[in-house]
C-alpha cells in the first residue's frame, strides 16, 4: 500500500513540475511582450528624473521605444484576446443528465469516493470505443444550443451542456456490450484522472495549451490574424514537449491509484475493449455504412453491436465464452431509456462517419433493423443494379458508334438499333465473358466510378467540405470527421454492382430475400440460408471473363438470367 502512495505521488509530482514548466513558457512570453514597454518606462522616468538629458542618444531613442512598446502591447493583447475567447474543440457527445442515468452516475460516484478523487460533473457518451475526461469549463462552452425549428430529434433529446469541469465521455459500445462490473472496472483509472486534473496548476497549463490550439485553428487561413497563429505555434511548440510529460504523469498517478479497483476485472474488461473495438468496426464498415448511404441511419447500432459480437464469438474459436458474460446484467441496463440513448447515439455516429443532415429529415431517416432488409439491402441491389444498367447503355453506345463508323472510302455500316435492351442478368454476362471481358469490365469500373462521383458531387448536403472543424456538440453543418472507407477502385465498384444485379434476378425469379448478416452486412438468403459462395463466381467473372461458374451458380439457385430484373 506504502509503494502504491509513493507511485501515485510520484506521478503527481512529476504531472505538476511539467504543468509549471508549461505556465513558465506563458510568462516568459508574457516578460517579452512587456520587456519593450519596460524599456519605454526606464527612458521616461530617467528624462523626468533629469537622468537622460535632452539631446542625448536616450531621449532621442525613446518616441521609437514607445512606439514599439505601444505596438507591442497591441499585438500582446490581440494575441491575448484571441487565446482566450477562442473556443477550443469538443469531442461530439451526447450528453447524459443524471435523471436519465442515476444508477449511472451513482456507480460513478462510487468509484470516485473509493480513489478518494473529485467525482466527475458530468457523463456523456460517444459513438466510439474509447473514455476519456473532458474539461469544459471554457465560457463559450456554457451557452445554451439553440432550439431546432422542427422540434426536438434524437441528436437534441439528451441534450444539454454544464459548466462545470471534468466530464466523463464513455464508448456508447462499451454500454451495451459489457456487464456493470467489467464497465466499473474499465471506468476506474479513467474517474481516477480527476484527482490530478482538479489541481490548480495542472487545470492552469491544460487551458493555456488548449487555447493556443483553439487560436492556431481560428487564425487559419486568415491574413489579419497571421501574426497570432504564428504567435501561438511558436509557444506550442516551445510547451509541447513538457504538455506531453505531464499528461503521461496524469495517467501514471491515476493508472496507480486505481489499481485498488476491481484490478481483476480490470484484465477481463481490457479482453472486452478490444473484442468491442472489432465488432464495432465490422458493423459500421458492412452494416451500418450501406444504409449510410442511402439516406438511411440505423437508430439501433449500439444493439447491433451486441448482436455482431455475439455472432462474432459464436463464428470465432477465439471468443468462445464471451457469449456466456450475456446472462450478467449489461450496463445499459444503468440508463433509463437505453433505446432513447441509443437513437441519439446512433444519429451521431452516422454524422461523425459518414456527414449528413443533424436531425431526421425526408431523405435522412431512422431505419430499425427489422427494416434493414428490405429498407436498405433490396434498395441498395435495386440503385446498384439501374446503375450498372445505366453504364451499360453508355457503354454500349460509345462501342456501337465507333464500329458503326466506315473506314476511309469503305461502306458505312448500318445504324445501331435504338430499341431499349431490358436490364437481364444475361446481358452482363454476354458483355463480361470472353477474351474482351476484362477490357470491357475495366471501362465499366470506370464509368461507375464517374457516375458515382457526379451524382456525389451533385449531393450537395452529403458532399463534405473539407478543413471543416468542429468545435461544438451541436455539430452544425458537419462533414464526416473521421470517414469509414477510403474510396473504392473500379473493379470493386463493378464487383458490387454486378453482384447486385444478380441478387435482384435472385429475388424476382427464384423467390430469394434480402438479409443483414451482423459482420458482413448485406446478404442474400435462398431457402433461408445464406449463399456467401456467390462472390466467388462474381470475382472470376470480372477477373477472367469466365463466366461458367456463375451460370452454374444462377441454374442451381434457379435464376432466370434472360428475365428482366425490376429496378425500381
Amino acid at each position: 500500500m506504502i509503494g502504491l502512495v509513493a507511485g501515485t505521488e510520484a506521478g503527481a509530482h512529476a504531472a505538476r513540475l511539467r504543468a509549471l514548466a508549461v505556465l513558465r513558457v506563458r510568462s516568459t512570453a508574457l516578460a517579452v511582450a512587456l520587456l519593450p514597454a519596460a524599456a519605454a518606462v526606464v527612458l521616461l522616468a530617467g528624462t523626468l528624473m533629469g537622468r537622460i538629458p535632452d539631446g542625448s542618444v536616450g531621449a532621442a531613442a525613446r518616441p521609437a521605444v514607445t512606439a514599439a512598446a505601444l505596438a507591442a502591447l497591441a499585438l500582446a493583447a490581440v494575441v491575448a484576446a484571441v487565446v482566450i475567447r477562442a473556443r477550443p474543440a469538443l469531442s461530439p457527445t451526447v450528453p447524459i443528465p443524471e435523471e436519465t442515468a442515476p444508477d449511472l452516475y451513482r456507480l460513478v460516484r462510487d468509484l470516485a469516493d473509493r480513489m478518494d478523487v473529485p467525482a466527475p460533473s458530468a457523463i456523456a457518451l460517444t459513438p466510439d470505443c474509447d473514455s476519456w475526461l473532458e474539461d469544459r469549463t471554457h465560457p463559450a462552452h456554457r451557452t445554451a444550443p439553440k432550439p431546432s425549428a422542427g422540434g426536438p430529434g434524437p441528436g437534441q433529446l439528451l441534450r444539454r451542456r454544464t459548466a462545470a469541469a471534468p466530464v466523463l465521455v464513455i464508448g456508447s459500445p462499451f454500454l451495451w456490450w459489457m456487464r456493470v462490473a467489467e464497465l466499473r472496472a474499465l471506468l476506474a483509472p479513467v474517474v481516477a484522472g480527476t484527482g490530478p486534473s482538479a489541481h490548480p496548476d495542472i487545470a492552469a497549463a491544460r487551458r493555456f495549451v488548449r487555447g493556443l490550439d483553439a487560436a492556431v485553428a481560428v487564425a487559419a487561413g486568415r491574413p489579419l490574424l497571421a501574426f497570432v497563429g504564428w504567435t501561438a505555434r511558436v509557444l506550442l511548440r516551445s510547451c509541447r514537449e513538457h504538455a506531453a510529460e505531464m499528461e503521461r504523469g496524469v495517467a501514471a498517478a491515476a493508472s496507480e491509484r486505481a489499481q485498488t479497483v476491481d484490478y481483476g476485472l480490470r484484465v477481463v474488461a481490457q479482453e472486452q475493449v478490444g473484442l468491442a473495438y472489432a465488432g464495432w468496426d465490422r458493423l459500421l464498415n458492412r452494416v451500418a455504412l450501406p444504409a449510410w448511404r442511402m439516406g438511411r441511419w440505423p437508430s439501433r447500432l449500439d444493439a447491433g453491436v451486441v448482436s455482431a459480437l455475439t455472432e462474432l464469438s459464436r463464428r470465432d474459436r477465439l471468443a468462445e465464452g464471451f457469449a456466456s458474460r450475456l446472462g450478467e446484467r449489461p450496463a445499459c441496463d444503468l440508463l433509463e431509456e437505453p433505446g432513447v440513448v441509443d437513437e441519439a447515439a446512433s444519429l451521431l455516429a452516422a454524422r461523425l462517419f459518414h456527414g449528413g443532415p443533424p436531425e431526421p429529415g425526408p431523405d435522412w431517416s431512422p431505419v430499425s433493423w427489422s427494416q434493414y432488409p428490405e429498407e436498405v439491402v433490396d434498395r441498395k441491389w435495386r440503385v446498384e443494379a439501374a446503375r450498372l444498367h445505366r453504364v451499360l447503355d453508355l457503354l454500349e453506345d460509345v462501342l456501337d458508334d465507333l464500329t458503326a463508323r466506315a473506314p476511309a472510302g469503305g461502306p458505312a455500316l448500318p445504324v445501331r438499333d435504338t430499341t431499349p435492351v431490358p436490364p437481364t442478368v444475361a446481358r452482363v454476362l454476354d458483355r463480361l465473358t470472353g477474351p474482351t471481358g476484362p477490357g470491357v469490365g475495366e471501362r465499366l469500373g470506370l464509368r461507375l466510378s464517374a457516375e458515382i462521383a457526379r451524382e456525389t458531387g451533385a449531393d450537395g448536403a452529403r458532399s463534405p467540405r473539407a478543413g471543416e472543424a468542429v468545435c461544438d456538440p451541436g455539430l452544425d453543418g458537419l462533414a464526416p470527421l473521421f470517414p469509414l472507407q477510403p474510396p473504392r477502385s473500379g473493379r470493386e465498384l463493378l464487383t458490387d454492382h454486378v453482384t447486385a444485379m444478380i441478387c435482384c434476378a435472385a429475388v424476382d425469379t427464384a423467390g430469394a430475400v434480402p438479409g443483414l448478416d451482423w459482420l458482413d452486412g448485406p446478404s442474400l438468403l435462398v431457402g433461408g440460408a445464406r449463399r456467401a459462395d456467390l462472390a466467388r463466381t462474381v470475382l472470376c467473372l470480372i477477373e477472367d471473363g469466365d463466366g461458367e461458374p456463375l451460370r452454374a451458380w444462377l441454374g442451381e439457385v434457379g435464376v432466370r438470367p434472360e428475365k428482366p430484373v425490376r429496378l425500381g
